[in-house]
């Protein structure tokens, strides 16, 4: 099963306060180990919402928000995508992970949904459409 491994924003994250050497050393090597497992797929940190930008949708209307945006603790800082056994196994892998910030911090897991989740609502024109959008994302 994948799942896209979230790392909660701080205050120190949307400040753009920069992590220690210590803290890029000890999240590297976690990294390797989940590479070397077999478990990473992609992650990244992410910039402070003060680069960011919000699009707004309302029926066929659009609107855009410049950041950056109020709610630290609904925000993410980072993110790995995974591909784990189940989620226990994503979950002893987080009890694993450096804290990431440098303050109390969260990670939250969430499990990616996969065409078979679909299946009531997959007709055989839809199904051509992904995997069709699978094939040329490389997946």
């Amino acid at each position: 099963m994948r799942v896209v491994v979230f790392v909660k924003a701080t205050a120190d994250s949307e400040n753009g306060r920069m992590p220690p050497t210590e803290m890029l050393e000890a999240m590297g090597k976690y990294n390797e180990e989940l590479i070397n497992a077999g478990i990473m797929l992609g992650g990244d940190g992410l910039k402070p919402t003060s680069a960011a930008k919000r699009v707004m949708f309302s029926g066929s209307d659009r609107s855009v928000i410049d950041g950056p945006f109020a709610e630290t603790k609904e925000l993410v800082a980072g993110y790995w995508i995974w591909e784990v056994r189940d989620m226990d196994e994503a979950v002893e892998w987080v009890k694993r992970c450096p804290n990431p910030m440098l303050e109390d911090s969260a990670i939250d897991i969430r499990p990616v949904y996969e065409l078979d989740d679909f299946n009531a609502q997959m007709t055989p024109e839809v199904q051509a459409i992904h995997d069709r959008n699978r094939e040329r994302a490389g997946r």
